[in-house]
């Protein structure tokens, strides 16, 4: 999130001795290695039987699937950067959680479109609460799906540059770590903690690998940062097996898609004012797929939540987060509606 020099030109500035060093050391998850273990917590994956939640396509085109049928009720929010407070008034915002942070959304698809850590101190809170009300939420018929953004993936990638002290001596007492891993060994002791449950295979990592980086539903795409043709011809499928095989620790290293400028969850050609040829290329990824509209994070929306291009991409990263001091805000997709949600302390600000 936000638009620096260094976040435009250089998305992940690790040296290439770092990720030959990486790949060599994770051909299998060292919590238990490839045996039973680690296939007891694999993740299903997106299957998009409950609430209305289609599978990504596969390839190019949409033209041979039928048209999504939607959940009745959907609704999306951005960036929470490891930000508790900010998360639960999201949530609350869409009438997901109760006071208790329980499911009370019965039916309802929400969609946080990822960077839910890095900034703030609250990371493992965070991670935790999304991962136990999204149980609750299948369990009741409804859809909490968390996706990856650039943060999730490059702390599965060692990039802690943004993890606050804080957050990282969270990670201390978590079960599973293994703290005797070459490349967690070779680091300062208050970091090693945090490197062992990020690192692929490792206990937060193996949560992480249970999201999407691109999720559909209804007659939405949903993405951190933007979902371009070559992405699309490349395979959203195979993006998201892609992604969850490395962060379960099963595969030599990380996808190379991952570290582009035009990578899903760094692209800002939609959230950072787009221009015609930006719009023509999103009217083009939604033909193809046979969607309404694209719905993204990553880049904060100073004003609260827009949209560009004829209404056809939404931006809803608000910089809710205390670190940036924004709004908690949220988009709703109802039927052909669409509608910008507002706590109680942005409702002076007048529609969006």
């Amino acid at each position: 999130m936000g638009t620096s020099a260094q976040n435009r030109a250089l998305p992940w500035p690790l040296p290439t001795a770092a990720w030959i060093a990486i790949a060599a050391l994770l051909a299998c998850p060292w919590t238990g290695g490839c045996g039973s273990a680690a296939q007891a917590d694999e993740p299903a994956g997106s299957d998009g039987a409950a609430a209305g939640v289609a599978p990504a396509p596969q390839g190019a085109s949409g033209a041979d699937r039928p048209p999504p049928e939607g959940p009745a009720r959907i609704v999306a929010f951005g960036d929470v950067h490891g930000d508790l407070d900010a998360l639960r008034r999201a949530l609350r915002l869409a009438g997901a959680i109760d006071a208790d942070d329980r499911w009370s959304g019965g039916e309802l698809v929400v969609v946080h479109t990822g960077d839910s850590i890095d900034r703030g101190d609250q990371d493992r809170e965070v991670l935790e609460l999304l991962h136990r009300v999204s149980g609750e939420a299948s369990d009741s018929g409804g859809r909490l799906l968390a996706l990856c953004g650039n943060h999730e993936l490059m702390n599965v990638g060692g990039d802690t540059r943004y993890a606050s002290p804080a957050s990282k001596k969270a990670f201390r007492d978590l079960s599973g770590l293994d703290l005797d891993h070459p490349t967690v060994r070779a680091l300062k002791k208050p970091e090693r903690a945090h490197a062992a449950a990020f690192l692929p295979g490792g206990p937060m990592a193996r949560i992480l690998a249970k999201r999407d980086v691109i999720a559909i539903a209804g007659d939405s795409i949903f993405v951190h940062g933007g979902v371009l043709p070559a992405n699309v011809e490349y395979g959203i499928d195979r993006i998201n097996a892609e992604a969850r095989a490395w962060m379960l620790g099963e595969a030599a290293g990380p996808p190379e898609w991952i570290r582009s400028d035009d990578s899903p969850v760094w692209s800002r050609h939609y959230s950072d004012e787009p221009d015609a040829v930006d719009c023509e290329t999103l009217a083009s990824v939604l033909e193809s797929l046979d969607l309404a509209r694209m719905v993204v994070g990553h880049t904060v929306q100073k004003t609260g939540i827009s949209s560009a291009c004829g209404d056809r991409v939404w931006r809803i990263d608000t910089g809710m987060s205390a670190h940036y001091g924004g709004e908690v805000q949220a988009l709703e997709i109802a039927g052909d509606s669409v509608r910008v949600l507002r706590g109680p302390e942005d409702r002076d600000h007048g529609p969006g």
